[in-house]
């Protein structure tokens, strides 16, 4: 696989007309079989670049044979580790959608490696940047771009994986940890530091071991397909198939493949699964304006959503320029290829969908979501994977809408739970369907873990700065603080930002403790952004995706009130593992809960319709259960309490007391950052502190 293979006498090489199939290039252990789809291109030639100088441009080779709009040829004498490209002929005529232009070097779409980082350059732009009349537009720019764009890689797929398997974890017992790559070991104290920030550190023990004790069973990692480089977030892809190149230990050709096979190995081992954030909806060539790297060149019109009748210009549902056109075959297919390559060739155990409306809504546009859906569905390797959609885009919300087979990023637990412990009125009959796992948006053939709930995430502030900050604080990304959510539903809770208001400082800790409580104690999939667990802050910006600093990356250096608040989420992630209650596969009945009022007494109708309603508890009646977990344990037994006040002052709340002398068993004070255990008699009123949750269970 690290082979770095040049042909150095290119007449050595040899040729016949391979196949169309499999699209890419496939080395069979003799040469390699390259095969690109074009529909409307008149030529095609196959560019080889030497390795030692990847500049230099050893070989133009013409494809000949086209067979179903693929362009193919077999090469003999190739090797793993051959720099390649190509540029692609037809005609120019951007009203109608054609941007053909051969001085582009074109990355392969289906390249399984790519050679380095993608930086801009002006020779990338297919028209002249100079030229600023209407007509710029009008013919291609001669610039050949080879110099300035990295090359897709002849790789040699493999690999030993020993007895590597998915851990395969049900939904209901998952706990999602959302990371990015580079951030979470770039600052590892116990890392060596040339493997910190790529994939070979997230895979050591050092990391593994704490993800495990965190209770951690899911990793979505934030986009590791490769994108170019004006993103640290990396949702600009451009390599469906490869493994971001910067992520690798190694400055070696191709490393980043085996690399990645690495880590996901590792991370099985420890028990953890590894789902990736995945960016079909659009891709990082942007609009009109954007470089010629990949897609554009080599077809416009079957990978663009463009524009009717004038289609020079993008459909743009995304924010980022353009719309993958998933309404073509090839398109479609590309995604589905990728898909499983990443299943069955890299190991993952999942996705989560970027912007997931908007890869539906061309394929509403023509009548095709529904079967792509179900070709996902009933696809055998596909369908036993994680599919989580994050489901809305610039300008549409659908979330509880995806079918029954996917999750879902659900933003109205997410909002919700934040208005309530802000303290905004009228939200206690909603928080009581979103704790329940929000039957009211995937009772409809799915289970409560497809609601996967979340609190944060990258997109947004941190759980730190949640509490922390009024308004976001975005100047370090030079845009005059105009970017990112002017909405968070935050509260800095007497302060903006750092404070030695030692009262503000607990009340702050407190409402973390509030918030990971909540999400942690919910039915449905949790789902913690990296840090979270031990206050990470990014100083106020809630959209640092060009922070590659320390604002962005995890700091493993922690105070005593960091390492508290890491203690108390592995402590609700432990009562999660070993109280089924928590994690039912189906919802609850009506005659298995009791929502209660801090008297003791059933909520009423009046109690749920009246706004300033801040204090409830969930009894949550285990006799009454008649389920068996995935192993055919039954788990209803016992009987557990949250209650939730969000009131700023302790209130009296009377304990349910199924027996003379019942007695509950305090699990969790987030009025306290001390985990010890007390019982409490069902005869005497219980004090819930101001802006806290208690978790009880009845001692039988």
């Amino acid at each position: 696989m690290e082979t770095t293979n040049t042909v150095e006498n290119p007449d050595e090489i040899h040729s016949r007309p391979g196949k169309p199939y499999p699209l890419g290039a496939t080395w069979d252990g003799e040469g390699v079989n390259f095969a690109l789809f074009s529909e409307h291109a008149t030529g095609v030639m196959l560019c080889l670049f030497d390795a030692e100088d990847p500049a230099k441009e050893t070989q133009r080779i013409p494809l000949t044979e086209r067979t179903e709009q693929i362009w193919h040829i077999y090469l003999d004498a190739i090797q793993p580790g051959q720099l390649y490209g190509y540029r692609v002929e037809g005609p120019f005529e951007p009203t109608q959608g054609f941007v053909f232009n051969p001085n582009k070097l074109l990355l392969d779409p289906y390249a399984k490696a790519i050679s380095g980082p993608i930086e801009s350059n002006l020779a990338q732009l297919g028209f002249d940047p100079n030229n600023q009349d209407e007509d710029r537009f009008s013919k291609p720019q001669e610039d050949d771009s080879a110099p300035f764009v990295p090359k897709s890689v002849v790789i040699d797929s493999t690999f030993d994986w020993e007895d590597d398997q998915h851990p395969d974890i049900p939904l209901n017992r998952s706990v999602i940890y959302e990371l990015h790559v580079k951030g979470f070991t770039k600052l590892h104290p116990e890392l060596p530091e040339k493997i910190r920030g790529t994939y070979a550190g997230l895979g050591r023990p050092e990391v593994t071991e704490y993800l495990k004790s965190l209770g951690i069973t899911t990793v979505e990692l934030m986009p590791v397909h490769q994108f170019t480089g004006e993103s640290y977030w990396g949702y600009n892809s451009i390599g469906y198939f490869a493994p971001h190149s910067e992520y690798a230990s190694k400055d070696k050709i191709g490393h980043a493949v085996n690399e990645f096979k690495e880590m996901v190995k590792a991370l099985h081992k420890a028990g953890i699964e590894v789902v990736l954030d995945v960016v079909y909806n659009h891709t990082a060539e942007g609009n009109q304006h954007g470089p010629t790297l990949s897609f554009r060149g080599i077809d416009n019109p079957a990978y663009y959503w463009l524009v009717e009748g004038n289609e020079t210009y993008y459909m743009d549902y995304t924010g980022t320029g353009n719309t993958l056109n998933m309404n073509h075959p090839r398109t479609l297919q590309l995604v589905m290829d990728s898909l499983r390559y990443w299943v069955n060739e890299m190991h993952v155990d999942g996705f989560r969908f970027d912007l997931a409306t908007a890869l539906a809504h061309s394929l509403t546009a023509a009548g095709q979501l529904s079967s792509f859906l179900e070709t996902i569905q009933q696809d055998p390797v596909l369908s036993r994977v994680k599919l989580i959609a994050e489901p809305w885009d610039v300008q549409s919300y659908h979330v509880g809408n995806f079918p029954v087979n996917w999750s879902e990023w659900n933003g109205k637990y997410r909002d919700c739970v934040r208005g309530f412990w802000k303290g905004d009125t009228g939200l206690a009959g909603e928080l009581a369907a979103r704790v329940l796992g929000s039957p009211d948006l995937y009772n409809d053939g799915r289970q409560p873990a497809n609601s996967i709930n979340l609190i944060t995430a990258h997109d947004g502030y941190t759980l730190n700065d949640l509490v922390s900050y009024n308004d976001k604080h975005n100047e370090a990304n030079g845009e005059d603080n105009k970017d990112g959510a002017n909405d968070n539903l935050s509260w800095n809770m007497g302060a903006e930002g750092p404070t030695d208001d030692e009262a503000i400082v607990r009340a702050r800790e407190q409402q973390k403790r509030a918030f990971l409580a909540t999400l942690l104690l919910s039915q449905g999939t949790p789902m913690l952004l990296m840090g979270d667990e031990c206050g990470r802050t990014q100083q106020g910006n809630n959209n640092a995706y060009c922070q590659d600093n320390e604002i962005s990356w995890f700091n493993w250096e922690w105070t005593a009130d960091q390492q508290a608040l890491f203690d108390f989420t592995r402590q609700l992630t432990a009562l999660r593992r070993e109280l089924p209650l928590l994690r039912r596969r189906k919802f609850y009945r009506t005659e298995e809960i009791t929502w209660l009022r801090n008297d003791g007494k059933p909520m009423t109708d009046q109690n749920w319709n009246d706004g300033i309603t801040r204090c409830l508890g969930l009894l949550m009646d285990g006799t009454k259960v008649d389920e068996q977990d995935e192993n055919g344990d039954a788990i209803g037994e016992g009987r557990l309490l949250i209650l939730f006040n969000a009131f700023w002052e302790p209130l009296s709340f009377q304990l349910p007391k199924p027996g003379r002398k019942s007695k509950w068993q305090v699990l969790v004070n987030t009025a306290t950052d001390a985990p010890v255990p007390q019982e409490v008699s069902a005869r005497e009123p219980f004090e819930i502190q101001g802006r806290s949750v208690v978790f009880l269970k009845l001692k039988e």
